[in-house]
């Protein structure tokens, strides 16, 4: 048996090609001993690796994203259940709820409206952190939305979700206090990690030549979801920051940016 500290160091090891590669393994580890990765980090010297984790280096090995080993991924406050058919949720993200909080500040939006939910993401995040707002999720993907059916019957928000599969906003005729969108904006073409390409669903990454495809489909359709005093928070690649809000400002909305905590464009606060 391999003491967890060796295990780690051999395992960060093979994961030369992460930028994370020793969480990876740290996840990967508290993963293969069912315990959490704080409770490892404080006791790892109690530990040995058991078996079934030399598999799961194995498959981290060959690229495979760890949320999809482990099966999970913290986002904002909540931990969601994920897996292949699915955008992983990413820390990026999170840049859309600091949005809608600083917008709201000591108020609730009471409807949110979350286009392209994936496994639930950005609508349970925010369900969670205002106890009295509902909200609706959309996806196109049926196996994304079998996931975020999921995900908010695990965490109790079974009753104030609900989710349909769309195009978008397409024939959804009802106002929201809150909008929330991570659309594709990858443009084709464009060179992605292995992890990425191989794994996660195409569609759920790639926007056209330019990658600005899904802006143009949802930019025209947001004037009338935005109920009064409402936002729109809405996600983009790291250059689209002038190119996807001019889209928003031709049809006659007005649009602030948000950066990530690495200071890069990352949300588009978009209002009436």
């Amino acid at each position: 048996m391999t003491a967890a500290r060796q295990a780690l160091r051999d395992a960060a090891a093979r994961f030369a090609f992460s930028d994370t590669a020793r969480l990876d393994a740290e996840l990967l580890l508290a993963h293969a001993l069912g315990i959490t990765r704080e409770r490892l980090l404080l006791t790892l010297d109690d530990w040995t690796a058991p078996p079934g984790f030399a598999a799961l280096v194995e498959r981290r090995a060959r690229h495979e994203p760890v949320a999809y080993i482990t099966g999970t991924r913290a986002f904002w406050t909540i931990e969601l259940a994920v897996g292949p058919g699915a955008l992983i949720p990413r820390a990026d993200s999170e840049t859309l709820i600091e949005a809608a909080l600083a917008h709201f500040a000591d108020r609730s939006p009471a409807r949110v409206l979350d286009l392209g939910t994936g496994p639930g993401t950005l609508l349970l995040a925010a369900l969670a952190e205002w106890p009295g707002a509902t909200g609706l999720g959309i996806d196109r993907s049926a196996a994304a939305l079998d996931q975020a059916r999921a995900n908010a019957a695990a965490l109790g928000l079974g009753d104030r979700a609900a989710f349909g599969q769309g195009d978008w906003a397409a024939g959804i005729a009802e106002r929201f206090d809150l909008v929330l969108a991570n659309p594709p904006y990858v443009a084709a073409g464009a060179d992605l990690p292995d992890e990425v390409r191989d794994h996660e669903p195409a569609a759920a990454l790639f926007a056209g030549a330019d990658g600005l495809d899904d802006y143009r489909a949802i930019a025209p359709q947001l004037p009338p979801l935005l109920a009064p005093g409402g936002v729109a928070c809405v996600e983009i690649g790291a250059d689209q920051g002038e190119s996807a809000a001019a889209l928003f400002r031709a049809v006659g909305l007005s649009v602030a940016m948000r950066p990530d905590l690495a200071g890069r464009d990352r949300c588009l606060v978009v209002t009436a």
